[in-house]
């Protein structure tokens, strides 16, 4: 048995991935804003759940709502992250476009995100999220498209 560290990317379970995030030490600044918590992975379903603080004070409207970027946000959080997930964590998704549809008000508090992945092409990803709050119901509904790109080749500028 050799000691050299194989190549392949090593295949993480459910459970490592969420490891993983929950151990992060420095998440980026628009998750910590939004106030995202990544709460079940599904890699066999190309899917995440995630959990949202949605704060008054940083993120309303002057009616008392999320206001809809912010919801646009969370949404593009929960498909990117479906997205990285599904490339066995050797990619970033970065958005192409993104279509959302506002079904109802979304109130600042404990809301509820899920991420999935539809398709995962050789150039292009296709996902979709849902927004929902603590009574279950619906909030927004969003697609996207992405362009898979390795970690290796991302840059940051």
């Amino acid at each position: 048995m050799s000691d050299v560290a194989s190549d392949a990317p090593q295949t993480l379970s459910d459970e490592a991935i969420l490891a993983r995030f929950r151990a992060s030490k420095n998440p980026p600044s628009g998750s910590q804003t939004l106030g995202f918590e990544l709460l079940a992975v599904r890699q066999a379903d190309r899917e995440i759940e995630v959990g949202f603080n949605a704060r008054a004070d940083l993120l309303c409207n002057p009616m008392g709502q999320i206001q809809g970027g912010y919801v646009c946000a969370m949404l593009d959080e929960c498909m990117s992250v479906a997205g990285m997930i599904t490339s066995g964590m050797t990619h970033v998704v970065p958005t192409l476009e993104m279509k959302t549809s506002f079904l109802r008000p979304t109130m600042p508090g404990a809301l509820r995100g899920v991420g999935r992945v539809v398709k995962w092409g050789r150039t292009v990803c296709f996902m979709e999220g849902e927004l929902y709050d603590p009574e279950g119901r619906l909030l927004a509904t969003s697609t996207g498209t992405a362009i898979p790109t390795p970690f290796a080749n991302f840059k940051k500028k």
